[in-house]
């Protein structure tokens, strides 16, 4: 039977068009950030033949939770702004072998590439959301420009820059109730940090990376960017009043506990003083 072509299948068109979106507002540099998204046997085999397994790619991490799983990423080394233009060498599908420590590439990474470096830090994060929402689909990970800054300059404590984030925009705590992780600086790439990145995302969906960047995880593109893009967004406010000298006045925590009251929302217990 004749095969769709996976350049039009809707998962790919969203790979496309995030990566571009977030090279144009400079999140992601060079062959900064990745993105990983778990897709449905249906889906895939729409557009490819799962029996076809093009090649097999050792994975340095025990992902036998995963195993049988099916994910579009992006590919290690590769620049964002390129995916849009060539989508089959920037972009993989892959499956996890059922032995867990290996991956089967299915269609792209055509120059011989290897998905993302922090593949271990998305699985395990994927393994860590799906347990607490089993319908979470995307893991993105972004170098946002005014977060990364704040991690210079604001304390690195939780419930501290989980307050300034939602004083900074009204919707913040509409969008991100439970607040932002924050782990300490990690070597990337390693099982380490995506061991500490996954302790997190038990109990948040944004976790900061100090330094470095952002981690953020939901059940679709939209969710999970417009996360970053919020959090992002106070973040510059942030930076625009650190320039103008700092809030003269700010949002209550009582005004916070009314707008979380009118939209039906649980602020993170403890992040209010009420």
């Amino acid at each position: 039977m004749t095969k769709l072509n996976i350049i039009d299948a809707s998962f790919t068109q969203e790979m496309m068009k995030v990566t571009a979106n977030m090279y144009r507002l400079g999140w992601d540099e060079r062959n900064g950030g990745n993105i990983s998204y778990l897709l449905t046997e249906e889906e895939v085999a729409a557009y490819l033949d799962i029996e076809k397994v093009v090649r097999t790619i050792p994975m340095q991490f025990d992902g036998k939770e995963l195993a049988g799983k099916y994910f579009i990423v992006t590919g290690s080394g590769k620049y964002f702004k390129n995916v849009i233009d060539d989508p089959a060498v920037n972009l993989g599908v892959i499956r996890v072998a059922a032995d867990g420590k290996n991956l089967e590439l299915l269609w792209g990474l055509e120059d011989g590439g290897r998905p993302t470096s922090e593949l271990p830090s998305h699985f395990m994060s994927h393994i860590a959301r799906m347990k607490v929402d089993p319908e979470n689909r995307i893991v993105m990970h972004t170098h946002a420009t005014h977060l990364l800054a704040m991690t210079f300059t604001h304390p690195l404590e939780e419930k501290a820059l989980t307050r300034t984030l939602w004083q900074m925009c009204t919707e913040c705590l509409v969008v991100f109730p439970e607040g932002v992780g924050i782990i300490p600086w990690l070597v990337p790439g390693t099982n380490e940090i995506g061991e500490a990145t996954a302790a997190k995302m038990h109990e948040f969906r944004l976790v900061i990376w100090p330094f470095h960047g952002i981690y953020g995880a939901g059940r679709n593109m939209d969710e999970v960017f417009g996360l970053i893009e919020t959090a992002e967004k106070a973040a510059k406010v942030y930076t625009y009043v650190q320039a103008q000298g700092g809030a003269k006045q700010a949002i209550t925590d009582q005004q916070l506990k009314d707008l979380a009251d009118a939209f039906g929302v649980t602020p993170r217990e403890g992040f209010l003083e009420l």
